[in-house]
């Protein structure tokens, strides 16, 4: 009996040994096989991970709305980033002809000294070459439109036409207005309207319209040369119309004698062969107050408020400059600003008193003193601006009316 109990007790010993080994076993091969997959899966996600492009990783962060780009706060350097949403922005590299290199001199002068203050660092750029004249008659097309680093404004890419244009006439770079866009065609008129312009639709006679008054010499004129003068008044009138509706598009440039009152225009020029100088920056614009025939100037609206004289025969771009929004966009971090090549810059009363008036004292105090620049100017209300019409005597005649300031800005004047 002992031997049976002893023997039976062993068996399943070993049963119970057998079945522990192989569960186990089964448990190792069921780990080992766990282990398998997510190995797999990682380096399968890793592989996605480095074939992912940055352009992607954006989009993946990217909050759009309808007018700017915000992101997911996933750190700090991008929690307050905006950006104006701009889809129709070229994403490639400018022509190479068309730019040159920038060297850098951390704003100093030749002599080594600083003449403009924080500028230094900031990435590798180069300048691209813009048209301000717009000399080339004839059609241009719009290939597309670019990011420029040296402005705020857009630029846009043209192609000249004309099969007579050879080298860098071919192609042009020029300051982007409002709403151009790739495949949009733009003129220049700077060198005046073609004679055979508006043939295609049997007018002859562009001149600008003529007084349709009777003289006293003409009341006892006969029928048909009334009939004719009117039939040509009419010439004209028509003429005239069709003129401003084919030429009054964005992104053409035309003498401001030609353009009506109340047209918004910008990159405007201040002599009759000159470069456009006036309302470059992003979003700004002038307008044209007053055309009187056979003037000598047009009265110009300027985006400061300030309505001044320019030559009738100076041009000027038909539009708005564009990116508008540029000016509330938010940089998100002091290193964008490097980047751009923007140093930080200090307060006054946080320096000693050799370098700036509000500088030195114990504690936070500038003495009582009215605000001022680091050169001593006041920065508060002093009027700075000599030219004008209340300025010295016949220091800047062109000045209508000056720029509004202080109530008179506000619109509590």
């Amino acid at each position: 009996m002992l031997i049976r109990s002893s023997g039976s007790a062993l068996l399943r010993t070993c049963l119970s040994s057998l079945g522990s080994a192989s569960t186990s076993r089964s448990s190792a091969v069921t780990r080992s096989t766990s282990a398998a997959l997510v190995g797999q899966r990682r380096s399968y996600a890793s592989e996605i991970w480095k074939n992912t492009r940055s352009s992607e990783m954006g989009a993946a962060l990217t909050r759009g709305t309808e007018l700017y780009k915000t992101y997911k706060p996933v750190s700090p350097g991008i929690r307050h980033l905006r950006r104006p949403l701009n889809p129709h922005i070229y994403p490639g590299r400018p022509l190479r002809s068309l730019t040159v290199a920038k060297r850098k001199k951390g704003g100093r002068n030749g002599h080594g000294r600083i003449t403009v203050r924080h500028r230094g660092g900031g990435h590798r750029q180069r300048i691209r070459v813009i048209d301000y004249k717009r000399d080339a008659p004839g059609i241009h097309d719009v290939v597309r439109i670019e990011y420029d680093p040296n402005r705020s404004a857009h630029i846009a890419l043209l192609f000249n036409r004309d099969p007579k244009a050879v080298a860098s006439q071919k192609w042009s770079y020029i300051i982007a207005t409002e709403g151009l866009r790739a495949g949009d065609q733009v003129r220049s008129f700077r060198q005046g309207i073609p004679s055979d312009f508006l043939a295609a639709y049997g007018v002859k006679n562009l001149g600008v319209t003529g007084s349709t008054k009777r003289k006293s010499s003409d009341v006892k004129e006969s029928d048909e040369a009334a009939a004719e003068r009117a039939s040509k008044a009419s010439d004209q009138n028509l003429a005239l119309g069709l003129l401003r509706s084919m030429t009054l598009k964005p992104g053409n440039v035309l003498p401001l004698h030609l353009i009506p009152p109340g047209t918004v225009i910008n990159t405007i020029s201040l002599t009759p062969q000159g470069r456009g100088i006036l309302c470059r920056s992003a979003g700004t614009f002038g307008q044209v107050v007053a055309v009187e025939e056979g003037a000598k100037y047009v009265q110009v609206r300027l985006q400061s408020g300030e309505v001044r004289k320019i030559l009738r025969d100076c041009c000027a771009t038909i539009g708005k400059v564009s990116n508008p929004l540029w000016k509330n966009r938010s940089l998100g971090k002091a290193g964008r600003s490097r980047w751009l090549g923007i140093r930080p810059s200090v307060r006054g009363v946080a320096m000693n008193a050799n370098d700036h008036p509000h500088g030195g004292g114990r504690g936070k105090s500038k003495s009582n003193k009215h605000p001022v620049s680091i050169w001593g100017w006041g920065t508060k209300g002093t009027r700075t601006r000599k030219p004008g019409p209340k300025g010295p005597k016949n220091s800047n005649k062109m000045v209508i009316r000056e720029r509004p300031r202080g109530k008179e800005k506000k619109g509590l004047a």
